[in-house]
């Protein structure tokens, strides 16, 4: 098995219900965040720590996602007549991000299902997993946090932030023991407790390093919650063989596109920080008087 990583998946087939009826015809990846995505933050995130090969698990309601990060030739001709080189620059920018491979799901409901669906392409290689629905700000990038900590202790690897203590039944928590300054070894991985029984504040979520060995166990899977494949459920399987460990994320921001308060919250924040619009923007908020 390689050590180097150079693999990830994105699963990008579900339905997006939350965001109903918005999503009926729109995948919830492509929701934009000013100018750009939800899926391309996520992308870039993978690019900018060393990912060049991005396998993307879609539906048959997704194509505008392929669409997206493919090279439209008639777009790029007429931005080159009409000489707009900001616009033919970024679009041929997104367009040549990395390699993209297209696999449609297959297979029971469940975040574990587009994980085994990607096994042909990543074959006995380790690779990320990374939701195309959320996305970190950090420096260095929370994927190369991630990976860093895989080449140095050579197991799997979950991205891992602090929420505050009444949020903990919304996420997976971990129980864990300190290894080095925001390195963890997982003991036990505890999805949705209540404040009571959270052992921490520590979500472990979001971005996975894992090794080819989960595919078996993905395989094996029976149904859980839901009566869906859980990618969780087969990382406890692998906890009982090797060490899986969190990286608690320095000096990032999580930003979660998955619910529409947190969305519009992400739209906002993007939107002050854009060198067109957040002198406008701020000018705009202030005079609602809120």
């Amino acid at each position: 098995m390689s050590t180097k990583i150079h693999k990830a998946v994105i699963p990008a087939a579900g339905f997006g219900t939350r965001f109903l009826p918005q999503t009926k015809a729109m995948p919830k990846e492509m929701l934009p965040i000013v100018d750009k995505p939800v899926i391309q933050y996520v992308v870039e995130e993978l690019v900018a720590s060393g990912i060049t090969d991005i396998v993307i698990v879609t539906g048959w309601h997704k194509r505008s996602i392929e669409d997206h990060f493919d090279y439209p030739f008639e777009l790029i001709k007429m931005l080159e007549q009409q000489k707009k080189e900001k616009l033919l620059e970024e679009v041929k920018r997104t367009s040549s991000l990395a390699n993209f491979i297209y696999v449609r799901q297959k297979g029971p409901y469940g975040n574990g299902t587009p994980v085994l669906c990607a096994k042909p392409v990543i074959g006995n290689e380790p690779f990320v997993a990374i939701w195309g629905d959320e996305f970190i700000y950090s420096t260095p990038p929370r994927t190369r946090q991630c990976i860093d900590v895989f080449e140095k202790y050579g197991d799997p690897v979950i991205s891992a932030v602090r929420v505050p203590k009444g949020d903990v039944s919304r996420y997976g928590i971990v129980d864990a023991n300190n290894i080095e300054k925001n390195i963890w070894q997982i003991k036990r991985l505890i999805e949705k407790p209540t404040s009571e029984e959270a052992p921490s504040n520590l979500a472990a979520h979001g971005c996975y390093v894992l090794t080819p060995d989960i595919f078996p166990l993905l395989e094996s899977l029976k149904p859980g919650k839901s009566d869906e494949i859980w990618l969780t459920d087969a990382i406890r399987q692998l906890m009982k063989t090797r060490p899986v460990y969190a990286c608690e994320i320095k000096d990032g921001k999580y930003f979660d596109t998955g619910n529409k308060l947190e969305y519009l919250k992400t739209v906002v924040e993007f939107a002050l920080q854009h060198k067109d619009l957040n002198g406008d923007f701020r000018d705009y908020l202030k005079s609602l008087k809120l």
